[in-house]
Formats: C-alpha cells, sequence, structure tokens
C-alpha cells in the first residue's frame, strides 16, 4: 500500500469518527444530557480568607553577649521557666576584673594628682599675697615684675588644678565603664518566661558582634502567656480583612484542635517589597497579619506551622447559589463599540442555567460573598428555583435550550 493510500484511509477514519462524535453528541442533546441539579435555598454564608504562617510569642527578647568572654557556669536549661532577675549565666570575670582594678588604680593616681595641684595652687596664693602685702608696707621691697612672677604661678596653678580635676573625672568614667563591662559578665533575665532557645554550653566562648559579623545569641526567653499566629496574607486579600476580625487557627502540631484568635495587627508594607527584588521576577506580594489566640491550655510554642480561617464577611438566612454552578456566557442582546467602532465586542455576563421543563436556560445572577461552596445571591434567582450544579465540565458546555436531564444518583435519592 502506497503512501496516498494511507493518507486517503486516514482521512475517512477521522471523518468517520468524526461523524460519530457529532451524532453521540447530538443524539445526547435530544435525550438530554446529565447534570447534577440543586435547589436554590436560604443559608449562611461565611467569606473567608485563608492564611498560613507560624507561631510565636507576644513578647520575646533575644539576650546576646556585650562582651566577649568563655562561659564559666550556666545555671538555666532550655525549655525552663524563669523570673525576671534571675541569674541565667556567669562568663568569665577575670579579664574585667583586672581592668576594673587598673581603673581604681588610673583613678587613686588622679586623685592624688588633683591635691598635689591644690597645694600648688594654694602656696601660689600665699607666696602672691605676701609680696602685695610687702609692697603695701615698702613699695621698694617688692618690684612690679616679682609681682607678675607670682600672679601668673598663681594662675598656672588654677589651670593645672583644672586640670587634674578632669582627670579624676576621666578615670572615674574608666573606672564605670569597667565595672560596667564587669557587670556584663552575669546575665539576669529581663522578664518573666520560658527559655525557648539557648545557643551556649559552659566552656564555649561568646563574642560581640561588630559590623560586619553578628555577636553570639546567648539564649531566647518568650513569654509564653499570650500567643500570636503570624501569617502571610496575599494583596488581593488584605484589603478585605481588619482589625477584630475573627479567626479559627488550626496548628499542625495539634492536629485534633482547632484555636479561636483575632486579628491584632495588620501590615502596612509588603514583607518583601517590590524594590527588593530580583530584576525581572515578579513574585507574589503578601502581608503579615498577627492574629492574637484566645488563652487556651495547650503547650504551645513559638515556630509551629500554623493556618488561619480568618471570617472577613458572614450573612444569615440569605439565598445562595452553589459556586460550582455559577458560569460565564456572553450577552449578544449587548454590544459595545471598540477600536474607534471598526468591530464591537460582545459583553460576558455571569450567571446559571435553571432547570425548566427539562431544559437548560440561562440566566443573569448577582452574586455578594463568597462561602466555602456558595455564593451570596443579590438578585436573578428566587428560593425554589432549581439550578445546574454540575458537573462543572458539562455547565461549560451547555447551551440554551439543552435538554438536561438528573444524574442517575438523583433519581436514586428521590425513589427512596
Amino acid at each position: 500500500m502506497n503512501t496516498s493510500s494511507k493518507i486517503i484511509i486516514g482521512i475517512v477514519v477521522v471523518a468517520v469518527l468524526g461523524s460519530a462524535a457529532g451524532l453521540s453528541v447530538a443524539r445526547s442533546r435530544r435525550q438530554g444530557i446529565e447534570v447534577r441539579t440543586e435547589a436554590i435555598e436560604r443559608r449562611e454564608v461565611v467569606e473567608i480568607v485563608t492564611a498560613s504562617g507560624n507561631i510565636r510569642a507576644r513578647r520575646t527578647v533575644d539576650i546576646s553577649s556585650d562582651v566577649s568572654a568563655r562561659v564559666a557556669e550556666l545555671l538555666v536549661d532550655e525549655g525552663d521557666d524563669v523570673v525576671r532577675g534571675q541569674t541565667l549565666l556567669r562568663l568569665e570575670p577575670d579579664q574585667y576584673q583586672s581592668s576594673v582594678s587598673r581603673s581604681e588604680a588610673s583613678l587613686a593616681q588622679a586623685e592624688a594628682q588633683r591635691a598635689q595641684q591644690q597645694a600648688n595652687l594654694m602656696r601660689a596664693r600665699r607666696d602672691l599675697d605676701r609680696l602685695l602685702a610687702l609692697r603695701q608696707r615698702d613699695s621698694l621691697l617688692v618690684s612690679r615684675q616679682q609681682i607678675d612672677d607670682a600672679t601668673t604661678t598663681l594662675e598656672v596653678s588654677a589651670a593645672t588644678l583644672t586640670s587634674a580635676e578632669h582627670g579624676v573625672s576621666q578615670a572615674r568614667a574608666s573606672l564605670d565603664e569597667a565595672r560596667e563591662q564587669l557587670s556584663k559578665t552575669i546575665f539576669t533575665a529581663p522578664m518573666d518566661g520560658k527559655i525557648t532557645r539557648l545557643n551556649v554550653e559552659e566552656g564555649e566562648t561568646v563574642i560581640i558582634g561588630t559590623m560586619n559579623n553578628p555577636g553570639s545569641l546567648v539564649l531566647t526567653i518568650a513569654d509564653l502567656s499570650v500567643i500570636e499566629a503570624v501569617v502571610q496574607v496575599d494583596e488581593t486579600d488584605v484589603s478585605a480583612i481588619t482589625l477584630g476580625d475573627s479567626a479559627v487557627i488550626r496548628i499542625d502540631a495539634f492536629a485534633d484542635r482547632e484555636f479561636v484568635g483575632r486579628v491584632t495587627e495588620i501590615g502596612n508594607s509588603a514583607i518583601t517589597p517590590p524594590s527588593s527584588q530580583a530584576s525581572g521576577q515578579q513574585a507574589a506580594i503578601d502581608f503579615e497579619v498577627v492574629l492574637t489566640l484566645d488563652a487556651t491550655d495547650a503547650p504551645l510554642r513559638p515556630d509551629l506551622s500554623a493556618t488561619a480561617d480568618i471570617v472577613v464577611e458572614s450573612r444569615k438566612d440569605v439565598l445562595t447559589v452553589p459556586i460550582i454552578a455559577m458560569t460565564v456566557r456572553e450577552d449578544s442582546t449587548w454590544v459595545s463599540e471598540d477600536d474607534g467602532g471598526d468591530r464591537d465586542t460582545p459583553r460576558e455576563i455571569e450567571g446559571v442555567f435553571l432547570s425548566r421543563g427539562g431544559l437548560a436556560t440561562f440566566t443573569p445572577v448577582t452574586i455578594g460573598i463568597a462561602g466555602q461552596e456558595y455564593f451570596e445571591v443579590l438578585s436573578g434567582l428566587a428560593e425554589g428555583d432549581t439550578v445546574v450544579a454540575g458537573p462543572y465540565q458539562r455547565i461549560r458546555q451547555l447551551v440554551e435550550g439543552d435538554a438536561i436531564v438528573p444524574t442517575e444518583d438523583e433519581l436514586a435519592e428521590d425513589a427512596n
């Protein structure tokens, strides 16, 4: 068989299959397309924004070291409860104790120099007073030059004393600084809480941070009396959230429990601003939303994964339509001029297919808020109307006037 014969046979097969498919579709439209229907009812609709994030304590303190030294004594373990002022650990103080001793010696030396300059000033003042008294009795006994020299000596002594006093102040400040550095070798708890992270062991050396290198994070204390869930909300949803909105939080570590909370903080800027994103990449813009959980006896820990359902709107006793029933069709009765009137563009409208006398009838519908499975109906439907509610692919293919029949499952349910 040559190539041309194969091509002819292939064309004939395709034509036959196409004709069969067309006849099948036509027959199904005449006999009725199986669809799932549902009556329009009143129910409560709750619009929810779902977001994921993590658990954290409302107040957390990261304690770093302000001095570099070896850990001499560690008095707590991770998970311990601590109270404000409790000693947590001590660093080796030898280096800083020596600095205090040097500063104390420098202060003593500066005070001695000040005392010496005070004595020199007193002597210079007495010498000047004596010369002035002699000159007053007899001007020939003391020359003007002697008076000027004594006055200059007095002024120099006064200036030297001032310098010595500044030296004392400087030495005292150095001593205070040395004592402050020494005090930083003892770590105390800044608040009541729990040790949630402990990064050192006895014998390790902690370092202070520099411009390019962070210092040692020694430990973290968290106040777990108030727990928050920090979630990332997409920019399309964040505008619907307001402070005080209630939420149900699910935590992976407690799969059998749900926690209740409220929105207490909404970020005013994106977590990752567009300006900081790589050029040419269109990353998602998310905002941080903080939920404060109600008091619970569950042993929650920071950093646990959480998913929050935030209730942004709620409607009670309203007409509803299944979300799957909504579809879009072109409105052939309305056109608008576009591109300078060169062509007309049909308008697309949202609506549903009603089941009337076994035929599908498209009806425009105006919807309100969206729940998990239903839309709120604002106009276009009445209670008791029957709409085509699935399957989705068949709803997409329906056209006005198609014959429809309930699915076998529905017929079986009606029979029962």
